[in-house]
């Protein structure tokens, strides 16, 4: 790749193992540079504006990574909600973007607030359907406070992102109930269920369902991107369907700058009282603290700054036949 995408897609894997999405950082190495071998991943990709207005814009990523073309569109949302207010980019062609709040978390510095999402492989079965129809699809939504950590909310729309089940499998450890189902439809809590053609239950029943086909729409529908069971795999040994519909894989992100709406200073104020006073909610626990989404994450970021980010054997044997692969030195 081109050092400077290189770079920036290192930044989002590391952003992802700091953070504590252990299924999204460095552990998805291997699989980015197998698409690239399956021809199925372009590193010399030169994403273009495909339509355009003054708020929003369409890109075709040209089947490169989404770890670069996600944060170049999110640059494109953030110029665009300066001029107009907000700012909104699709994108087609695409691949996995890694974790989704590196790319809403990047509107935060302009106070602004970030959104991003993205289809996925189908993994994820419609409530009363045990057929693969959707993926893990996540949301993430970043908002800025003042003295407080932002408010930054991450997350699958199916009942656990997949990465969760990889990092059971890891550790050999059963899933809750309410994760998989059989191929037929029954329960199980086998965390190699999906290898055996089960499929992920979508979060909440009906509601997650609703919201993963919402974020489908947005990536896929919207941008011409690929959609529901045609999205490409993200294993390289898997080839996608025939007759597809779209263009790879679809993202939506979006960026609203707060003073579009009033005061960033008030705004930001406003949220820090939200955050005091969700902050000191009556615990069921006295020592069960309540947390704002986002706020494990960035204790855990600080955390491994200082200490190292810790690696799984079997993640740290997989970096290493990467790097006999490539003749480089761990």
């Amino acid at each position: 790749m081109p050092e400077m995408d290189a770079i920036q897609a290192a930044k989002v894997l590391i952003e992802a193992d700091l953070r504590g999405i252990d299924s999204h950082g460095v552990a998805r190495l291997s699989g980015y540079i197998r698409l690239k071998e399956a021809g199925r991943a372009n590193m010399n990709a030169a994403a273009k504006i495909i339509h355009e207005t003054p708020s929003t814009a369409t890109l075709d990523a040209d089947q490169g990574l989404g770890l670069v073309v996600a944060p170049k569109a999110m640059d494109i949302a953030i110029e665009k909600a300066k001029q107009v207010g907000t700012g909104w980019v699709a994108i087609q062609n695409s691949n996995h973007f890694g974790i989704a709040a590196y790319h809403a978390m990047m509107a935060l510095p302009h106070n602004m607030i970030g959104i991003s999402m993205t289809n996925a492989s189908p993994l994820v079965a419609p409530t009363h359907s045990k057929e693969r129809m959707l993926g893990t699809n996540p949301i993430c939504v970043a908002i800025p406070a003042g003295k407080h950590l932002p408010f930054v909310l991450d997350m699958a729309t199916s009942a656990a992102a997949n990465g969760k089940l990889e990092i059971a499998q890891r550790m050999g450890k059963s899933l809750p109930n309410d994760w998989v189902q059989t191929k037929d439809g029954g329960a199980s809590n086998d965390a190699n269920e999906l290898k055996n053609g089960g499929s992920l239950l979508p979060l909440g029943g009906h509601k997650g369902y609703g919201l993963a086909a919402m974020v489908d729409i947005l990536s896929g529908v919207l941008s011409g991107a690929n959609f529901g069971p045609w999205v490409p795999p993200f294993v390289a040994f898997l080839n996608p369907l025939p007759n597809l519909p779209g263009k790879g894989i679809g993202h939506f992100l979006g960026a609203m700058r707060v003073d579009a709406f009033r005061s960033a200073d008030e705004f930001t104020e406003q949220m820090d009282v939200w955050i005091s006073r969700f902050k000191e909610a009556s615990r069921v626990q006295a020592e069960q603290e309540v947390f704002i989404p986002g706020e494990l994450e960035f204790r855990l970021k600080e955390e491994r700054l200082n200490s190292g980010i810790p690696l799984h054997p079997s993640v740290w044997d997989d970096l290493q036949q990467v790097a006999v692969k490539f003749g480089l030195n761990l």
